[in-house]
């Protein structure tokens, strides 16, 4: 192992010089011991002349003192893989933060990875139900595919992350992967306790870089958890899903790397690797003949807007997209996806059925119809519509409230038990509404149910 010395420290930035017959590759592992024997990891970004190379610390620097010892590992960072980090949580380097015992794994994985080959990888198309009425009729999953969530601070991407996770988990047995991406530490802990109390911690791993870390930790914690799901998919054949928590964050914490290492920046000050970035992380989330790996990704979006280049530049990865939008949060109207705006590749007659797509386009044009009359409605009043746009609007307003749906994550709050409703039974209760079948029950009988037969069991209390 080739040894170094410090030379200069800037921050999290720090230059380390080596010998000139053993200058460490790219993205190997340094590490330091400082003299209180604390040991620092740091990550080789860029060989900046004079046998100088530039590091990124993900561990904060305070009393790294210049002519300390580096040693160089010889390889990237390596995380445990395989059915020992079930059930546990690890931070970047794959040290677990549980506190109950060393990982016992068979197995370390570095965390930069090929993505599979063009010819081993997986077209064929399935879906993958959900149980929620809103994702499943509009915009259903691709199993093996790449979902984003969309949408402004507090609307819900989490919760329906952590729902998403119950499913997968309770209803189709699979392994999931939680990768916490600068997000906040108290819903990580939120997600470790309620994993533990619904039982579902068992066959999850999840690992955590949140927003109080460095910038190198938040911008390869992604690639830690996905290094684990590539494991599952590729040795043990498993279906697994990815959950990114928040994948903008991963995008500004590329964007923190850039300044720190001097790279001009490009539009709103963005990294001008930011398209390069995120296809390496994507580009290996796909499906293979062995096995697939699903993967979710909550997509913050600043100021709500959705030309910000971070999030204009996951778009072109995904197969569906789910938006979140404060409209519908501020009716109480959850989860608060918008059916207008969200979309599904593979919501297509020859994938879905064509009764399944039917519905789903029905129900997007009466709620269509719907918006578009709202400014009538407003000024003049919904006597002033003809009948049937008067039913249109009493169908709309019944559709509205039946995509509602409680969730098994809330119930705590809500104290509504939570409901996993299969897509058949969601398509035939869209059916049935669209049909006229419902036209004599209230609306408020539909809000926060889960097949249709419930809304008449509610309509008797109202």
């Amino acid at each position: 192992m080739a040894k170094g010395k410090v030379v200069q420290v800037i921050g999290s930035v720090v230059d380390i010089e080596f010998p000139s017959d053993s200058l460490p590759a790219l993205f190997n592992a340094i590490e330091i011991k400082k003299d209180d024997g604390i040991k620092l990891v740091l990550e080789a970004q860029a060989h900046v002349g004079n046998n100088w190379v530039r590091c990124l610390s993900f561990v904060p620097t305070d009393g790294l003192a210049r002519g300390v010892e580096a040693i160089d590992t010889g390889a990237p960072i390596k995380v445990p893989v395989g059915p020992a980090s079930l059930g546990r949580i690890f931070n970047v380097m794959g040290e677990p933060l549980d506190n109950i015992g060393e990982v016992k794994a068979a197995e370390r994985w570095s965390i930069h990875r090929s993505p599979p080959a063009f010819d081993e990888q997986e077209t064929t198309t399935k879906v993958l139900e959900t149980g929620i009425k809103v994702i499943d009729l509009i915009s259903p999953f691709a199993r093996g595919g790449k979902i984003g969530a969309y949408g402004g601070a507090g609307v819900g991407k989490t919760v329906i992350i952590q729902e998403l996770i119950r499913s997968i988990a309770s209803e189709h047995a699979g392994y999931s992967v939680f990768a916490g991406v600068g997000e906040r530490s108290r819903e990580g802990n939120d997600l470790w306790h309620e994993m533990k109390a619904s039982g579902v911690i068992s066959k999850t791993a999840l690992v955590f870089g949140q927003m109080n870390e460095l910038p190198a930790v938040r911008l390869r914690i992604a690639l830690t958890g996905l290094t684990m799901a590539e494991y599952f998919r590729d040795v043990e054949h498993q279906d697994v899903l990815l959950f990114i928590d928040n994948i903008y964050r991963y995008t500004l914490a590329g964007m923190e790397v850039s300044a720190l290492l001097g790279r001009m920046p490009s539009a709103v000050g963005y990294q001008p690797t930011l398209a390069t970035e995120m296809g390496q992380l994507q580009e290996r989330i796909t499906s293979t003949a062995k096995g697939s790996i699903t993967s979710f990704q909550a997509i913050y979006v600043p100021a709500d807007d959705y030309t910000d280049p971070g999030v204009v530049a996951t778009f072109g990865h995904l197969d569906a997209v789910i938006s979140l939008e404060r409209s519908l949060a501020d009716q109480a109207l959850y989860p608060a996806v918008d059916p207008l705006s969200s979309n599904s590749r593979i919501l297509d007659p020859k994938v879905v059925g064509e009764e399944h797509y039917r519905v789903a386009r029905d129900v997007q044009r009466v709620l269509q119809r719907y918006k578009d009359l709202q400014d009538v409605i407003s000024i003049l009043g919904i006597e002033e519509l003809s009948e049937e746009d008067k039913i249109t609007v009493a169908r709309a307003r019944k559709i509205q409230r039946f995509l509602t749906q409680p969730f098994f994550v809330s119930e705590v709050f809500t104290g509504r038990p939570g409901k996993y409703v299969k897509i058949s039974e969601t398509v035939r209760g869209f059916k049935e509404i669209l049909e006229g079948k419902y036209d004599a029950y209230p609306e408020q009988a539909f809000y926060m149910v889960g097949v249709i037969e419930e809304v008449a069991e509610q309509a008797k209390k109202l």
